[in-house]
C-alpha cells in the first residue's frame, strides 16, 4: 500500500474490492496485479484483460490556432492524420531531448492530448506556457476517466457497436454497455484493444458491465504488472525508463516521429544536427537465460568493457524467457550477437535479437500506441 499523498482513480474501490495488491506510480495508487502478472498477461495476450489507466493526462485544447499551436510543439507531423484519428507523438525541448511521449486526438471541435501521469502537471504548465492566447488548454484528469480493453478478441467482446468501423488509431463517440464515451482503437501491449473515454462519474458502472460480459470468456482485469510486460514485449518505450529529456528520439528508436520537413517545431534544429551527424547511442532488444532477469541500470558489457545499460527488463511469461530494452554506444551489435548482463552482481549472457519482441493482433505494427 502507499502512503495517503498518493492520488486514486474512480476506481479504486473497485480496485480493492477485486483484491488489487496496491503500489505507488506515477504519484497514483494502482493495482501491480489482482491474481497473478502471469495470469493477466496471458489473459491480454490469449482473450482480453481491462486495464484502467485513469492516471494519464487529460488535456483538451481548442481555439483558432489550435493545430498550428499543437503542429509546433510535437514532432510529428499532425498534417498527415485527419479528424477522426489520432497519432503518437514526442514532445522535445530546444536540445531535443524527450519530454513526454503521447497521443494527439483530432477531434470534430477540439483536439484532446494525452500524456504520462507522471509528467502531467509539467507538460500542461509547458503547454501554456507555449499557448498563443487564443488557445485554451483544459485538463480534464479528473473528470474524464480512461480504461484500455486490450487482447485479440477485444472486438468481439467489447459490449459496444460499431468497433469493426474505428481504424486503428482512429476514434468515434459511442456507446459501451450503454454509457456515453469516447471510444479509440489504440492501446500499450501490442495487440488489437480499445481505449475508452468516459465521464468519471459513470466509469464504475462501465467497469462493471464490461468485466460482467467478458468474463465467460476468460476476461480479467489487469494491473500494471502485466501492462509493462506486454508493452515491453511489443518493444513499446516508456518514458522514464527508455527515456528522458537526455535521450532524443533517434536514439530511442523514434526517429520515426520526427518530421524535419514539415516546418519549424520546438527541438528541430538540434534533431536534424542529431539525423546528420547520427545518434551516438541506440536502442537494442536483449534475450537472457529463465532466471537470469537484467534490470532498469544494469549494465551491458561486450568485449570486457561496459558498452551501454538496460533501459527495461522484466520476464516474458508468454515467450517464456527475460528480455530486455538495452542503450548501447554505437557503433550497435547485430542481431544474433553475445553480450553480457549484470544480474544481481554477476555477468549473465545474453543475445541481441530483432525488436518486437511479440508481434500481435494490433493492426499496424509501424504504430506506435501509448503508456
Amino acid at each position: 500500500m502507499t502512503g495517503s499523498a498518493a492520488r486514486r482513480t474512480p476506481l479504486y474501490g473497485r480496485h480493492v474490492a477485486l483484491g488489487g495488491r496496491l503500489v505507488d506510480f506515477g504519484g497514483w495508487e494502482l493495482p501491480q496485479q489482482y491474481t497473478s502478472i502471469r495470469e493477466e498477461h496471458l489473459a491480454v495476450r490469449k482473450v482480453a484483460a481491462l486495464f484502467d489507466i485513469s492516471h494519464m493526462g487529460r488535456f483538451r485544447v481548442t481555439g483558432h490556432d489550435t493545430f498550428d499551436f499543437l503542429q509546433r510543439l510535437v514532432t510529428n507531423d499532425l498534417a498527415r492524420i485527419a479528424k477522426g484519428h489520432a497519432q503518437y507523438n514526442l514532445f522535445c525541448n530546444e536540445e531535443g531531448g524527450v519530454i513526454d511521449d503521447l497521443v494527439v486526438y483530432w477531434g470534430e471541435d477540439a483536439f484532446f492530448v494525452v500524456v504520462n501521469a507522471s509528467n502531467r502537471e509539467r507538460d500542461l504548465g509547458w503547454m501554456r506556457e507555449h499557448a498563443p492566447s487564443t488557445v485554451e488548454i483544459e485538463d480534464r484528469t479528473f473528470e474524464l476517466s480512461l480504461v484500455a480493453f486490450q487482447g485479440p478478441r477485444a472486438e468481439e467482446l467489447l459490449p459496444a457497436t460499431g468497433l469493426s468501423d474505428i481504424p486503428y488509431f482512429g476514434f468515434h463517440d459511442g456507446e459501451v454497455a450503454g454509457i456515453k464515451t469516447m471510444i479509440s482503437r489504440t492501446g500499450y501491449t501490442g495487440e488489437d484493444g480499445f481505449e475508452v473515454f468516459v465521464d468519471s462519474a459513470s466509469v464504475g458502472d462501465l467497469w462493471d458491465s464490461v468485466l460482467e460480459a467478458g468474463r465467460p470468456a476468460g476476461v480479467l482485469p489487469a494491473g500494471l504488472g502485466a501492462r509493462d510486460a506486454t508493452r515491453l514485449e511489443a518493444a513499446l518505450r516508456l518514458y522514464g525508463s527508455d527515456m528522458d529529456e537526455t535521450v532524443n528520439p533517434y536514439e530511442a528508436g523514434l526517429g520515426w516521429t520526427v518530421k524535419l520537413d514539415k516546418g519549424d517545431f520546438v527541438g528541430r534544429d538540434a534533431l536534424a544536427k542529431v539525423r546528420e551527424d547520427g545518434p551516438r547511442r541506440t536502442l537494442i532488444g536483449l534475450r537472457t537465460e529463465p532466471g537470469s532477469i537484467a534490470r532498469h541500470g544494469a549494465a551491458v558489457i561486450a568485449r570486457g568493457r561496459r558498452a551501454g545499460v538496460v533501459t527495461s527488463g522484466t520476464h516474458s511469461f508468454f515467450l517464456g524467457y527475460p528480455i530486455a530494452l538495452a542503450m548501447v554506444e554505437v557503433p550497435s551489435f547485430r542481431v544474433g550477437d553475445k553480450v553480457a548482463v549484470e544480474v544481481r552482481g554477476r555477468e549473465a549472457p545474453a543475445e541481441v535479437v530483432k525488436l518486437p519482441f511479440y508481434r500481435g493482433s494490433a493492426r499496424s505494427a509501424s504504430a506506435a500506441s501509448k503508456s
